[in-house]
């Protein structure tokens, strides 16, 4: 990074690139330039003339420091590009930041899974196919956080994980302050493996809230859905305390619990029998929980490591098993030694 104030361009303008946005161009000390680029001149023009983006961040003003822009020049002086799109994007952005010059670390915001054409499973973690092209150090910010409490500065927790430790650190040290305390972290296939299995576990607490199935049976769903989490992250050459933090544990029970889960709010409306198209589109929002279920069972499947809550999901997302049988299959399964599951 250059001296001086970091330059700081956050790429996406939906609820979360907004609200970190926000949060960079208010700290109360040691303040970034900070850009909101947005995917096209028109957005950008109306979030700068309103200073609001209520397409996404409804009531929330923007702060004055905090410039919006559109233009691949914008972000191509940046010294940290924070990428807010969601996950199945990431591969599409780096390309066309590449193209514009961008050199900077590239992070990103988004949680799941990216196709890999060409892999044993067809998808892979986000860094695995970022870091082939992109000619700086690339990571990851993730953990509990809805984007609304965020932009209201109530006080939230996450960790940052890069390729390069120093960037972690770095990255982590520009986000924190005021109420956003942000850890480093080296373990960057952990947290992201966390970030995105934990969307296809609030898909399954919605299945089983919306069936009535009460506190005892989702508290249940988190403790096991977490071993499948962490059984995942250690075949993928992750650690398994990783998944006992914030991008593990913490995101998990957020999302599981939170009324404002999208995933979770997938999983209430598939069990009042609603369609999943029509579950998607009032959302508003994508749910990366429904393109995360298919890719964890295949790499479960490469790995040979047993996900039986993903693979309910994905049932019934894919091949429409209803959900009462979903969730009751899982009740049926014959269990053994927990530390064996």
């Amino acid at each position: 990074m250059s001296g001086g104030r970091a330059r700081i361009a956050v790429v996406g303008a939906g609820a979360w690139g907004t609200a970190i946005a926000c949060h960079l161009a208010s700290r109360a000390h040691a303040k970034p330039d900070v850009v909101l680029v947005a995917r096209s001149a028109d957005r950008a023009g109306e979030i700068a003339r309103d200073r609001r983006n209520d397409r996404y961040l409804p009531g929330v003003s923007l702060p004055g420091a905090l410039a919006v822009d559109h233009r691949p020049e914008a972000v191509a002086g940046a010294d940290v590009v924070i990428a807010a799109t969601p996950v199945g994007a990431l591969d599409g952005l780096a390309a066309a930041l590449d193209a514009a010059g961008v050199r900077a670390p590239l992070v990103w915001l988004s949680k799941g899974f990216v196709a890999a054409p060409g892999e044993p499973a067809g998808v892979s973690l986000a860094h695995r196919r970022i870091a082939l092209r992109w000619r700086a150090p690339v990571g990851v910010v993730s953990g509990p956080s809805f984007a609304g409490e965020v932009s209201r500065g109530l006080p939230t927790a996450l960790v940052a994980a890069a390729t390069d430790r120093d960037v972690s650190e770095r990255v982590a040290a520009l986000l924190r302050g005021d109420t956003l305390r942000v850890y480093g972290s080296d373990d960057l296939v952990g947290v992201e493996v966390g970030g995105a299995v934990k969307n296809v576990l609030a898909i399954a607490a919605g299945l089983s809230d919306g069936l009535a199935y009460g506190d005892n049976a989702r508290a249940a769903l988190i403790t096991r859905g977490l071993a499948e989490m962490s059984r995942l992250a250690v075949a993928e050459g992750g650690r398994r305390e990783t998944l006992m933090g914030l991008a593990g544990l913490g995101d998990l029970v957020l999302t599981c619990t939170g009324d404002a889960s999208r995933n979770r709010r997938v999983g209430l409306g598939l069990a009042q029998g609603r369609p999943l198209d029509a579950i998607l589109a009032s959302l508003g929002h994508v749910a990366e929980g429904v393109h995360a279920a298919r890719a964890a069972c295949a790499l479960a499947r490469l790995h040979r490591i047993e996900m039986p809550i993903a693979e309910a999901v994905a049932r019934v997302l894919d091949e429409g098993l209803p959900v009462r049988e979903a969730v009751e299959g899982l009740l049926k399964r014959e269990p053994r030694q927990e530390r064996d599951e």
